[in-house]
């Protein structure tokens, strides 16, 4: 039985069909969804001293705004979505917050990167299904290549 979900969200377009798969599944389930987005710490250690407040606030305002979409969406199924920002490694940060709130599964998007005869998925996404205690759903984004229309809903150029 799945009763909580976590959508780790990074804004991206790429996270979109993550997002419909997951809502969708706390749908089937009646399940409790929580939206996540993690501003990467070192991505704010990295910028010059001078600069890091605002890059946080940045980072921490686009977090909101991914997570109001993942809200504006869940709302079409009247699902309610918990939205939480937090900061530090995304992987370890996602892992975390599925052991702390309980959570059945965590949806991630990946970037979907074909080679010869294998799949890479983004890193991210790789760790927390290498660290998660639960369940990772993971998302391929599609491209033209998959035969799709990258401006459809639910592709690769939707938003998030």
């Amino acid at each position: 039985m799945i009763d909580t979900i976590v959508i780790a969200t990074d804004g991206s377009a790429s996270v979109s069909r993550a997002v419909g798969a997951a809502l969708d599944l706390a749908e089937r389930f009646d399940a409790s969804v929580h939206a996540l987005y993690v501003v990467d710490a070192s991505e704010v250690d990295s910028s010059p001293a001078a600069v890091r407040d605002q890059m946080r606030n940045a980072l921490q305002e686009r977090g909101g705004e991914a997570i109001v979409e993942v809200q504006r969406r869940a709302a079409d199924l009247d699902c309610d979505v918990t939205g939480v920002v937090r900061e530090g490694r995304p992987a370890t940060e996602i892992s975390d917050y599925a052991r702390e709130i309980g959570a059945d599964a965590v949806a991630v998007g990946t970037r979907g990167r074909h080679g010869e005869n294998r799949f890479l998925i983004g890193s991210v996404a790789e760790r927390v299904v290498r660290s998660c205690p639960v369940p990772v759903l993971t998302v391929r984004q599609l491209t033209e290549a998959d035969g799709v229309d990258p401006d459809a809903e639910g592709s690769s150029a939707a938003t998030v």
